[in-house]
């Protein structure tokens, strides 16, 4: 046989021919006009112009409603409330029911929220149909519709049932007195009890006002000790007269000029 002679050359299947090349590329977005645009920089420049709009609308937002600042934390002050940020405040007025705490705790701090969670990323495998239209995803619709009612719902309920007065008072900045704990009425404050309502630096809690700079004078400070003022009820002070002269002696002191 000549070489050349009887030999039939039929290509290698690995390899595409120059035509198969060039279908298999997708065509220029200019042939699709009105339906598509170049990502640069038209499209990004678009997603920028948006971000940069949120971004000084945010930016404005923080300077006509800055942050409220509260005092220091105070380990100690076991009246303070504290309040989750708002993304948390479903799970706050959750734990606030029988069923998921107390004894339940364990059901609205981990089951219930595990379970959501859980669902969530199990989406995916759990309803994997092509059908992308809500109405025609009843289940999965449904579900989300429900788990956004519910988150909803439940931040509306923990804004509307906290007692805001209470935590501006409670959070309240007062100015800081030095507080000589060597006084034998600080020593009376502890043992009376008084530190765990109204703090170690009588700086107040929740519902507890602040000690210093209070402008009353020893006798009407002894009978309020007695007596009980707002939501400190009477017959909370059980010392005797010479321990209640040195409270509200010491009292009285703190931040007058």
């Amino acid at each position: 046989m000549h070489k050349g002679k009887g030999m039939k050359f039929v290509g290698d299947s690995r390899v595409l021919a120059p035509e198969a090349r060039k279908k298999m590329l997708p065509k220029d977005y200019s042939e699709y006009p009105g339906k598509t645009e170049a990502f640069w920089p038209n499209f990004l420049l678009k997603e920028w112009m948006v971000g940069a709009v949120f971004l000084v609308g945010f930016l404005c937002l923080t300077i006509a409603h800055p942050a409220p600042l509260e005092r220091i934390a105070d380990p100690t002050d076991t009246g303070y409330i504290p309040l989750p940020d708002w993304y948390f405040l479903f799970l706050y007025q959750l734990l606030k029911y029988s069923y998921a705490s107390g004894p339940y705790t364990v059901i609205g701090a981990l089951i219930i929220p595990g379970l959501t969670f859980g669902g969530l990323l199990l989406a995916p495998f759990l309803d994997n149909g092509p059908e992308r239209r809500p109405f025609r995803r009843p289940i999965a619709t449904g579900l989300m519709l429900l788990a956004l009612a519910a988150t909803v719902f439940l931040t509306w309920q923990s804004v509307a049932t906290h007692d805001w007065a209470a935590a501006e008072r409670q959070g309240k900045i007062v100015a800081k007195v030095e507080i000589d704990k060597s006084n034998p009425g600080y020593e009376v404050f502890k043992s009376q009890g008084c530190i765990n309502c109204h703090g170690e630096n009588l700086q107040g809690g929740a519902g507890a006002p602040a000690l210093t700079a209070t402008g009353l004078k020893p006798e009407e400070i002894a009978k309020i000790a007695k007596n009980g003022k707002g939501a400190m009820p009477p017959g909370i002070f059980k010392g005797n007269d010479q321990q209640l002269k040195q409270l509200t002696e010491f009292i009285s002191g703190l931040g007058a000029k």
